[in-house]
C-alpha cells in the first residue's frame, strides 16, 4: 500500500501542485512545523545555558517536533488508508513532495537571466539558495541554481518518497519535520551549534539512502537525455561525491555536474563567509541559463523515471 500511496501522491503533486490560494488560506505543513520549531527555539535555546544543556534541549526539541508530525500523520493514515479514501490520503500526502515548485523556482532563475540579465537572475536565485547573490556573476548564479536543483531533488522529492515508501504517511511526515528542523536550526552558528546538533546529525542520517538513489536516478536519466554524459556522471560520482563537505549533497551534485560537463560546488560565500568546498565534476565553470535548462531536462527525466519505477512496483505488488 505504501508504494501505491507514493505513486498516487507523486501523480497528484504533478497535476495539482500546492495551490497558492490554499497556501494563503492555511499555510503549508512545512510552515506549521516551522512555527513549532521557532517556538521551541525561542523557549528552550537559552544563550546563558551550557553547551551540554543546550544540546540536550535540542534533542528534546527534535523529539517533540518528530512526534508532532508523526502522530497526526499516523492517525490520518489509519482513517484514510483503505479503499477509495486512499485517493484523498494521496492528495494530502502530496504536500510533502515538491516536484513542480522546485522546477518552477529553478526555471525562474533561467528566465530572470534571459529577460533581465544578471539582476534578474540574482533576484530569482536569492529565493532558493543561502549564499550572497550580490557576489555572484552570471556563471555563479547559474551554478547556484543547478546545485540547488540537484540537492533539492534529493531532499525535496526522492527522500520524502523513499520514507513514504518505507513508513507511509508517518514516515514521510517525520522526514519532512526533521529536514525542516535541520534547515532552521541545524547550522554551525553561535546560537545553533549546540541546540541544532541533533537536528543536523539526524538529517544527515535519514538523507543517506536518498542521496545515493538520487545520484543513480540522475545517472540513469543521463542515458536518456541527448547531450548528457552517463560516463561523466559516473566518473564524478565515484571520484568527487564523498569529498563534499556534506555527507549527502555531493552525490546528486556530482551526478548533475558530470552529466552536464560542469564543475559545481567549489568555494562559495554564505552569509559573508567563504566556504572552501571541493569541486564536483571537472568540466567548465562558465555556466549560463542554457545550462539551467539542460539541468531541468535531466531533472524531469530522472523524476519521471522514479515515478514510473514506483508505479511499476505498485502494480506488481497489487497483482501479486
Amino acid at each position: 500500500m505504501f508504494l501505491l500511496l507514493v505513486f498516487l501522491s507523486l501523480m497528484a503533486e504533478l497535476v495539482l501542485g500546492y495551490p497558492d490560494r490554499l497556501f494563503r488560506a492555511i499555510g503549508h505543513p512545512v510552515t506549521w512545523i516551522g512555527r513549532l520549531i521557532g517556538t521551541l527555539d525561542g523557549a528552550w535555546n537559552h544563550e546563558a545555558a551550557s553547551f551540554a544543556r543546550r544540546r540536550a534541549a535540542g534533542i528534546g526539541a527534535l523529539v517533540v517536533v518528530l512526534l508532532a508530525a508523526g502522530l497526526p500523520a499516523a492517525a490520518l493514515q489509519w482513517l484514510l488508508g483503505n479503499g477509495p479514501a486512499l485517493l484523498l490520503l494521496a492528495v494530502l500526502t502530496s504536500s510533502l513532495i515538491a516536484q513542480r515548485s522546485l522546477a518552477s523556482h529553478v526555471a525562474a532563475v533561467a528566465e530572470g537571466l534571459e529577460r533581465e540579465g544578471l539582476d534578474g537572475g540574482r533576484r530569482a536565485v536569492s529565493m532558493i539558495v543561502g549564499r550572497d547573490p550580490e557576489s555572484l556573476d552570471e556563471a555563479g548564479v547559474s551554478r547556484a541554481a543547478i546545485e540547488s536543483l540537484a540537492e533539492n531533488f534529493s531532499d525535496g522529492i526522492v527522500a520524502p518518497s523513499f520514507w513514504l515508501a518505507v513508513g507511509g504517511l508517518p514516515g514521510g511526515a517525520v522526514y519532512k519535520a526533521a529536514n525542516t528542523a535541520d534547515s532552521m536550526i541545524g547550522h554551525r552558528s553561535a546560537r545553533h551549534e549546540a541546540f541544532g546538533w541533533a537536528a543536523a546529525r539526524f538529517d544527515d542520517l535519514i538523507n543517506l539512502p536518498a542521496s545515493r538513489l538520487t545520484a543513480l536516478l540522475l545517472l540513469a536519466a543521463a542515458c536518456l537525455v541527448p547531450g548528457a554524459s552517463p560516463r561523466g556522471a559516473w566518473r564524478a560520482i565515484w571520484r568527487d561525491a564523498r569529498h563534499h563537505r556534506s555527507p549527502n549533497a555531493g552525490w546528486p551534485e556530482a551526478a548533475m555536474a558530470g552529466a552536464l560537463g560542469l564543475a559545481l560546488a567549489g568555494p562559495r560565500r554564505y552569509g559573508g563567509v567563504m566556504v572552501d568546498d571541493v569541486f564536483m565534476g571537472d568540466g567548465r565553470r562558465e555556466a549560463d541559463a542554457a545550462d539551467i535548462r539542460r539541468a531541468l531536462r535531466l531533472y524531469w527525466t530522472a523524476d519521471l523515471l522514479m515515478v514510473a519505477l514506483l508505479g511499476a512496483g505498485a502494480l506488481l505488488i497489487w497483482h501479486g
